[in-house]
């Protein structure tokens, strides 16, 4: 019998077998941010070093400021920092690459991980946060740790984990103008909730699948984690190997060959047996958005507030039968591991361009290559002109940290990927939706179906 992507990568990262029904993993690749210095300390307590400096590299974006960047040194605030210092001094002594606050390729640990070349097809990858998930859209076997785990890792490149089941979701049709990948996913977490893919992981395909790019593959296996899988992974293919050949950290010459060669061999088999099935039609998908506190809660832009849920209801100030579009919001936040690269960028310019922000609205690109490109291409000043804010590249708003804040009670358009109580600050509503729906509310002060203003 056939194999699936997952069972040939877990195959050949096993190291041994142990109670329990753990395996014990060899890991190929460790992403590090500024929340790591528990591990560190674990790491110094114990007397350990780092195993392989070479597979690890390090960025700042939790803590990092999105405004007034200059040099680390002239952070007001001791606690940020502290981090920074931290993590520089931490990378220094262990020989771990540090994409630093200063370093142009600084960015969101799980943007710079494609960016550079470092997340492969066929890899274990991990890192201490939850959206590790976003690096199998490369077909690669990538998840979050734990701070301990992170120290395990440090100290020995491997890792106990316990083998997940197989769901596959295939997504047939082709998306409708105004549709995107974050639509697909918050009706994918809508259809099987946000414990659907609990013990399992997914692997997305189908013809709409095919047909993304890797920056929208990277946004639907993102929000794997929000229906509760332990990762998500998209098949390696030529739009796979296009993005990568050439990357800072990629195979060259006859090691890019033989990688190839490897790659091609992963897609699972034909007569692969997955554990679950469900399926998507593309065709059939409106632009979607969040109404309550968990992600999924997910409804088109078409309709109405559901019954149930009562203190969801309550905590976003919404009565059962409440249109959702016409909403009034009062920001909006167009950024994250899950919406900041070029193409979203891209997206939330065309929507906005020649408009003007109705509400205030911040744009933070998730690196500061994807800074640089947006630059060169115009779009800072497409947003700048239309008066929304455009940052230095961190998590910001999405965490609520470095005073990226929504005020209590505040209804915030967000292209991030978690709508919890008190995610974007406390009290803060979170409305999750696509770069394009969250470029329209903040040209019209409301939610609005982004197709509507794509025909004017």
């Amino acid at each position: 019998m056939g194999r699936t992507l997952y069972e040939k990568i877990w195959a050949a990262h096993e190291v041994a077998s142990g109670p329990g029904g753990r395996s014990l993993l060899y890991v190929d690749r460790h992403l590090i941010h500024d929340g790591s210095f528990h591990a560190f300390e674990a790491l110094k307590a114990g007397g350990r070093q780092v195993r392989r400096p070479d597979a690890c590299f390090a960025t700042p974006d939790h803590y990092v400021p999105t405004r007034g960047r200059k040099r680390v040194a002239d952070i007001a605030d001791p606690m940020v920092r502290g981090k920074m210092e931290m993590l520089a001094a931490n990378t220094a002594a262990s020989g771990i690459v540090h994409y630093g606050m200063d370093d142009p390729r600084q960015g969101i640990v799980h943007v710079i991980g494609p960016e550079q070349g470092i997340t492969q097809p066929g890899i274990t990858l991990v890192c201490g946060d939850s959206h590790t998930s976003t690096h199998g859209a490369f077909g690669a076997m990538a998840f979050g740790i734990g701070a301990s785990e992170v120290a395990h890792v440090l100290a020995t490149q491997t890792l106990w984990a316990r083998r997940a089941k197989t769901l596959r979701i295939t997504v047939n049709g082709a998306l409708r103008p105004g549709v995107h990948s974050k639509d697909i996913i918050l009706a994918v977490i809508a259809k099987i909730g946000a414990d659907g893919g609990a013990g399992h992981a997914l692997e997305y395909a189908g013809a709409a699948i095919r047909a993304l790019s890797m920056e929208a593959r990277l946004t639907i296996c993102n929000m794997s984690i929000e229906a509760g899988a332990r990762c998500g992974m998209v098949a390696p293919d030529d739009t796979t190997f296009q993005y990568l050949e050439g990357r800072p950290q990629a195979p060259k010459g006859a090691d890019w060959d033989r990688a190839l060669a490897r790659w091609r061999a992963l897609p699972s088999d034909a007569d692969a047996r997955f554990d679950r099935e469900v399926e998507l039609d593309a065709t059939a998908l409106v632009p979607m958005l969040t109404w309550g506190t968990s992600p999924e809660d997910a409804l088109p832009v078409t309709a109405v507030v559901p019954e149930g849920k009562p203190d969801a209801l309550r905590y976003m100030g919404l009565q059962p039968g409440q249109a959702l579009e016409g909403l009034a919001m009062d920001r909006v936040f167009i950024g994250s591991c899950t919406n900041s690269r070029i193409e979203d960028l891209r997206i939330a310019a065309a929507v906005v361009k020649g408009r003007k922000a109705m509400i205030p609205a911040m744009v933070v690109p998730g690196s500061g290559l994807v800074k640089q490109a947006a630059e060169a291409e115009g779009l800072d000043r497409i947003f700048r002109d239309a008066g929304l804010e455009w940052l230095a590249p961190g998590c910001s708003m999405c965490v609520g940290m470095n005073g990226d804040l929504v005020e209590a009670e505040q209804r915030c358009a967000s292209t991030s990927n978690r709508n919890f109580e008190g995610r974007q600050g406390k009290g803060a509503r979170t409305h999750l939706m696509s770069p394009a729906m969250a470029a329209a509310a903040a040209v019209t002060g409301r939610i609005t179906d982004v197709r509507k203003l794509l025909a004017h």
